[in-house]
């Protein structure tokens, strides 16, 4: 048996960092149930209310976890977060309320990396008089000179690659700017992808449709259209967690999309969701590459069939791209100077 029954954590954890990690694994190991509470409003770009909830159940499906954002307590309580710059007291009394709606048990102890610890557990004990019998909060402290792990979340929000060490792979992989390539068959995206990977020193997808299809000896059922998107979709999530500022890509669910329409005259209803998958920056790849037939492309117009279609798709659902066009050298020019530029233009 642990020492206390109900334990609760509360930050913003914007961004989860490894000193969270460190508080809330000491929490774990002496509570039976730890509670983590995480609001803040404004919300900081980049940490938002899904991004943190997605961290910490990741990280701690042990945990009872509670992301608050302004619907939430607005559709529940009829209230609002507490504003930027609420006083001490107003942020207390806001948690206690939350306890006392969400689990409306007694709260043995809240734990804390902060000097304001002491004074929010006694707060928390008065407030919890008022309306039950609850016995008083105890307060720990852990780690308050931060000797274990050296940072905290606005040197990280300012600096978040050069600090990437004190950040799980699972959390640093929501900053990496995702980067997709595409393009008809034998329009070089391939070989860009890999080539521009290697220029920004980091992580690149292949395209796993193709890898299956030549396992498969190129025939390929409907089913393996959404198994390709959703292996895809893994492969990123993957190695985005491994990358390096930025995770290059070859191909989306949206080439899947073009294939199972075109292969088999439908897609999944699951395949069709996957394709509306957001990346940073698209890269559409011209068909003014010689047509190299490598035994599996089609031919036949094909590339410039797919081209239109992707500029129409493209249309249609108003993502910005750009349009690589030349040699291989000027793709790589034109994925640099896109790169460092404030704002994609077609």
């Amino acid at each position: 048996m642990k020492k206390y029954q109900n334990g609760l954590i509360v930050g913003k954890f914007s961004p989860l960092h490894k000193g969270h990690e460190f508080l809330i694994e000491r929490a774990i190991s002496e509570c039976e149930t730890l509670y983590i509470f995480s609001y803040y409003a404004p919300e900081f770009p980049g940490c938002e209310a899904h991004k943190r909830e997605f961290w910490l159940k990741t990280l701690f499906p042990e945990a009872k976890i509670f992301v608050i954002d302004d619907d939430f307590v607005k559709k529940r309580f009829n209230i609002s977060l507490p504003p930027f710059g609420a006083t001490n007291l107003e942020e207390r009394r806001f948690v206690g309320f939350l306890w006392l709606q969400i689990v409306n048990q007694p709260l043995d102890v809240v734990y804390t990396s902060e000097n304001y610890g002491k004074g929010y557990a006694e707060e928390m004990s008065r407030y919890f008089s008022n309306y039950t019998n609850f016995p008083s909060v105890r307060h720990i402290l852990v780690d308050l000179e931060r000797e274990k792990f050296p940072v905290s979340g606005t040197k990280l929000r300012k600096d978040v690659h050069n600090l990437s060490e004190f950040l799980s792979p699972v959390v640093y992989a929501s900053f990496v700017k995702r980067i997709c390539f595409l393009g008809g068959e034998s329009s070089g995206k391939s070989t860009i992808t890999k080539l521009a990977a290697t220029n920004f020193d980091t992580k690149f997808v292949e395209e796993y449709g193709r890898t299956l299809s030549e396992e498969k000896n190129n025939n390929l059922v409907y089913e393996d259209l959404l198994r390709i998107a959703k292996t895809h979709v893994e492969m990123e999530e993957n190695l985005a967690a491994q990358a390096n500022r930025n995770l290059f890509i070859d191909t989306t669910p949206l080439t899947t999309l073009f294939y199972s329409r075109h292969l088999f005259g439908k897609a999944d209803p699951e395949l069709v969701w996957l394709s509306h998958r957001k990346y940073d920056v698209t890269f559409l790849c011209a068909p003014d590459f010689a047509f190299v037939q490598d035994g599996t492309r089609e031919g036949n117009g094909l590339r410039e069939k797919q081209h239109e279609w992707y500029l129409k798709m493209l249309d249609e659902r108003k993502i910005e791209y750009f349009t690589l066009k030349g040699t291989l050298e000027e793709r790589l020019n034109q994925i640099n100077n896109a790169l460092t530029e404030p704002e994609i233009s077609e």
